[in-house]
């Protein structure tokens, strides 16, 4: 299957801040929905499009809001000026895919992260953080989010109690969590390949290994910066992430640390795949000249013994003029002779393990 690249850049001299959908987004509806909870309350429901602008900052607990789809730039700059996003960020969120990082600007923090979608590409969300406010932007429907809700839902461990820090933190946790099961499958398929290759050398081993190899790329290029992007929020000092909050970062970013080592043996074993793919390619045909060597030398002196006899001599001309062509057994004697060259070379073979 060929790599299918995203081009998804602005053009150049665009404005800063501009705020346009990529031709993709439009293949994803828009849906938003909300959850504001406390320790006391919880609320969760859908937000229609026409209530975006009457949305504000709750005035205790945290609010939630999850966009999914991003095909709609006019919503995007409508949550952004209701909860004081910078249009850069905005642009940010828009202008996928981005390289995972941590923003910082006044009065709020932009995260953006690559989820893991196996065997898709990853996607892009973006994460805005604020002192009561949490926006999630995501590609499409479908996310790492599910365990996060049914925590707030049925008042499981401490986020209930706490700050918008700790919601952002669970979603980061979901979001690069969500890489390990996406290894193990990749370290499956690398298991996989290393049998196939010593049994099968065809060209579609040889596509799976290359495939392979991409989407062990692709998740490097999510996992590596977003290594730098918890150790960027382990020494925010904004203010917005809690002292508290960063002991369980340390053990978020711990997380991202560990998948670059498995990120980066996988991608050791794929490339020894390939070494192996062409040492098998290669035996396999030292093995093919073998056999067709042997073959070519165990005719040779059969074709010396018949290219001697078609040799047209006159025997009448002189007796030493191939005498042996007037023996009564002549014909049965050079077949013996051509049959026991034959089994000689053979045996020879075999005895020197060539054959």
């Amino acid at each position: 299957m060929a790599n299918k690249r995203r081009k998804r850049w602005q053009t150049p001299g665009t404005m800063p801040g501009t705020l346009t959908a990529h031709a993709e987004a439009s293949l994803c509806p828009v849906s938003l929905s909300a959850i504001a909870y406390d320790a006391g309350s919880f609320r969760e429901w859908s937000i229609p499009v026409s209530q975006v602008a009457s949305l504000a900052p709750p005035e205790k607990g945290v609010l939630w809001i999850d966009v999914c789809g991003l095909g709609d730039p006019a919503l995007v700059q409508t949550i952004g000026e209701r909860f004081g996003f910078h249009r850069l960020a905005l642009e940010d969120v828009l202008n996928v895919p981005q390289r995972p990082k941590v923003d910082d600007y006044d009065g709020h923090l932009l995260i953006v992260l690559r989820e893991s979608h196996y065997p898709e590409m990853a996607e892009q969300v973006s994460i805005f953080l604020s002192a009561a406010v949490v926006v999630t932007f995501q590609e499409r429907v479908g996310d790492a989010f599910n365990p996060v809700r049914d925590r707030l839902r049925k008042m499981a461990g401490m986020l209930r109690s706490s700050g918008p820090d700790m919601l952002a933190y669970e979603l980061c946790d979901a979001i690069i969590d969500g890489f390990f099961p996406t290894l193990e499958k990749l370290g499956e398929e690398a298991d996989a390949l290393e049998d196939k290759v010593l049994s099968e050398t065809s060209q579609d081993t040889f596509r799976e290994i290359r495939e392979l190899k991409r989407r062990l790329l692709d998740v490097r290029h999510a996992v590596w910066p977003a290594r730098d992007a918890m150790n960027e929020l382990l020494r925010d000092d904004s203010g917005l992430v809690h002292p508290a909050t960063k002991t369980y970062l340390r053990d978020c970013y711990d997380h991202t640390v560990q998948l670059l080592d498995m990120v980066e043996t996988f991608r050791d074993v794929s490339s020894s795949l390939v070494d192996e793919y062409m040492m098998s390619v290669s035996n396999r045909m030292n093995g093919i000249m073998k056999v067709l060597t042997i073959i070519a030398t165990i005719f040779m002196p059969l074709s010396f013994v018949v290219g001697l006899y078609g040799m047209n001599f006159d025997r009448a001309a002189s007796p030493y003029n191939m005498p042996e062509l007037g023996w009564r057994y002549g014909y049965p004697a050079v077949w013996l002779v051509m049959l026991a060259a034959t089994g000689g070379m053979v045996w020879f073979f075999r005895r020197k393990k060539w054959l």
